[in-house]
């Protein structure tokens, strides 16, 4: 793993310029505010990149130099366009990490690399949230106590059509009485995949210290430790076999 962590934060950036709720707590974007929040720490590069930018923002120059994407969706998933979805999907199976946020569930890269719908239960009541954090040992949920709460949440809620994570993480209970599956990983070729469940648009979850910490520490988990093509090649012997021919 390089010395410095090379972040893209992206972002549709298209609710905080349609919606004046959302203007005032993120006038910048919430991928502003990840990306300041990560910048300030030990190690780590963040740049932004934004829906409404030429190819999404992912250049295969950009593409070329993330070790980490967030991705945050919600309102225009069918406007990102395939070709770029394919771009970001090779990356992620050739070493890149990727951390899904909130509603990236729905996006076409999450979906494709769960190879599921990845629907769920939701509701906008502005609840109480309380994440369980059940592997305490684990890097990403390090510095992180027993349980955290946010106090005014959308609510999502089982079932969530994901396969089983390799790994889960953080367990939600709302206080409308739903539970779910609010922290979970998986690897996918060469890559580590991290979906995190907090982050509506309408709400300063991005604000939450432990929301920032927990992102931050997937960062760090999420950085490739190797990196390679996916490849089909025929290759020669290495050992001495009497009817192989090149």
């Amino acid at each position: 793993m390089a010395n410095t962590i090379r972040v893209t934060v992206w972002s549709e950036f298209r609710h905080e310029k349609t919606h004046e709720k959302v203007r005032e707590l993120y006038p910048d974007g919430m991928h502003k505010v990840i990306a300041d929040h990560l910048n300030a720490q030990k190690g780590i590069v963040a740049k932004t990149a934004t829906l409404d930018e030429p190819e999404h923002g992912l250049t295969d120059k950009v593409l070329e130099k993330t070790d980490v994407m967030t991705w945050w969706g919600h309102m225009a998933h069918d406007e990102v366009r395939d070709e770029i979805v394919e771009k970001v999907h090779a990356r992620v199976l050739e070493g890149m990490g990727l951390i899904a946020l909130h509603s990236a569930h729905f996006s076409k890269t999450f979906r494709k690399l769960m190879g599921t719908n990845c629907s769920l239960k939701w509701r906008e009541a502005g609840e109480k949230e309380r994440l369980w954090n059940i592997e305490p040992s684990h890097p990403i949920a390090q510095g992180i106590g027993e349980y955290f709460e946010l106090p005014h949440v959308e609510m999502y809620g089982e079932r969530f059509d994901i396969p089983t994570p390799d790994k889960l993480l953080f367990i939600s209970w709302f206080q409308g009485g739903e539970v779910f599956r609010s922290g979970c990983v998986w690897e996918r070729g060469h890559g580590r995949i991290f979906y995190f469940r907090p982050g509506h648009e309408t709400l300063p979850i991005y604000y939450d210290e432990n929301v920032l910490k927990v992102i931050t520490n997937a960062v760090r988990w999420a950085a490739p430790v190797f990196q390679g093509k996916h490849e089909c090649p025929c290759v020669p012997p290495i050992e001495k076999l009497p009817r192989y021919k090149k």
